[in-house]
C-alpha cells in the first residue's frame, strides 16, 4: 500500500512553496557580472588577441577559439538552477509513485487467485464457516466488498447488494486519492516551467540593459537557455503525468467494476445455497417399536 495520500500532498506542497520562494528571491536578486569587470575582461581579451594570433602564426598552427567541454548533465543542472533541481526531485517522486501504483493497482491484487480458489473449494464442500473466515482473514478489494454483503445478507439479497455498492463507492474514492498526485504533478509541471521561463527571460533582459559597451552574446544565450531548459523539464514531467493519470483512472474503474461483479455473484451463490439448505426436507424420525400385547 502507498503511504498516506494526505501526508504526501502536504509534503509536496511544502517543498513546492519553499522552492518557489527560493526561486523568486533568486529572480529578484539576480546579479549579473558587473559592467566594469566585463569591460576589463574585454580589454584584456582585445589586447591579448593580436599577440596570441602572432604567436600562433609563427608556430604555423591555425587559430582556434576555446570551447567549454562541460558535461551535458552538469550543464543542465547549472543552467536550470534551483527550479530545475526541484523539477528533477519531482520527477524522481513521480517515478517512485508510478512504480508503486503499477504494483498496487492490479486485478490480481484486488482478487488474489489463491483466495478465489480457496473460496470455491469451500463453497463446493459447503463449508460456509470457512468461507466467512477466509474472507475476513484476507485484506483485499474483493474481501471488502464480500464482507459488506455478508454483513447485510441476513436482511435480504437486495440489502446486501446496496451495502456492497456503498462500499464500492468508498473504495473507488480511496483508490483515486492514490492517483491524485499524478494530476497535481501534471498541473504543476508547466507552471514551474513557466516560472523558470520568466526567470531566464528576466536574466537575459537584465544583461542587455546593463551592458553599456556591448551586449555579451554568451551571457544572453545562457539566460535564454535557462528559460528553455526549465520549460522543457516542466513539460517533460507534465505530459507523462497527465497520461498516466488517465490510464490509472480507467484501471481503477475497470478493476472496481470487475471486483464488484465477482463479489455480487459470490454473495448471490451463497444466499441461494443458504436458501436451498433451509428448504431441504428434514428426515422424519423412525417410528418407535410397538411392544407386543401382554397375554391375559
Amino acid at each position: 500500500m502507498i503511504g498516506s495520500p494526505d501526508r504526501s500532498k502536504r509534503l509536496a506542497w511544502t517543498v513546492l512553496l519553499c522552492t518557489l520562494f527560493v526561486g523568486s528571491l533568486e529572480t529578484l536578486w539576480l546579479t549579473p557580472p558587473a559592467a566594469v569587470a566585463q569591460e576589463e575582461v574585454a580589454e584584456e581579451e582585445v589586447a591579448e588577441k593580436p599577440a596570441a594570433k602572432k604567436a600562433k602564426k609563427d608556430e604555423g598552427a591555425p587559430a582556434t577559439e576555446g570551447h567549454s567541454q562541460e558535461n551535458v548533465v552538469l550543464w543542465v543542472l547549472r543552467i536550470s538552477g534551483a527550479i530545475g533541481i526541484f523539477i528533477i526531485g519531482l520527477s524522481c517522486y513521480f517515478i517512485q509513485l508510478v512504480s508503486r501504483l503499477f504494483i498496487d493497482i492490479r486485478p490480481i491484487v484486488a482478487m488474489p487467485p489463491e483466495l478465489m480458489e480457496d473460496l470455491k473449494q469451500k463453497m463446493d464442500k459447503r463449508d460456509y464457516k470457512g468461507v466467512y473466515q477466509g474472507i475476513k482473514e484476507k485484506d483485499c478489494l474483493f474481501s471488502r466488498y464480500a464482507s459488506a454483503g455478508l454483513g447485510e445478507l441476513s436482511a435480504g439479497l437486495a440489502e446486501a447488494r446496496d451495502a456492497m455498492e456503498r462500499t464500492a463507492e468508498v473504495q473507488v474514492v480511496e483508490l483515486e486519492k492514490k492517483i491524485s498526485m499524478l494530476a497535481v504533478l501534471g498541473s504543476l509541471g508547466p507552471m514551474i516551467g513557466l516560472l523558470g521561463t520568466l526567470k531566464g527571460m528576466i536574466a537575459s533582459f537584465m544583461v542587455i540593459a546593463r551592458s553599456d559597451a556591448g551586449i555579451k552574446a554568451n551571457e544572453v544565450a545562457e539566460a535564454i537557455s535557462e528559460a528553455l531548459v526549465v520549460t522543457f523539464m516542466g513539460v517533460a514531467l507534465s505530459v507523462p503525468a497527465i497520461f498516466l493519470f488517465s490510464v490509472f483512472k480507467n484501471r481503477v474503474a475497470s478493476i472496481s467494476a470487475t471486483t464488484m461483479f465477482a463479489a455480487d455473484e459470490f454473495v448471490r451463490k451463497l444466499a441461494n445455497a443458504a436458501k436451498a439448505a433451509a428448504k431441504a426436507p428434514v428426515a422424519a424420525p423412525a417410528p418407535a417399536a410397538v411392544p407386543p400385547p401382554k397375554p391375559a
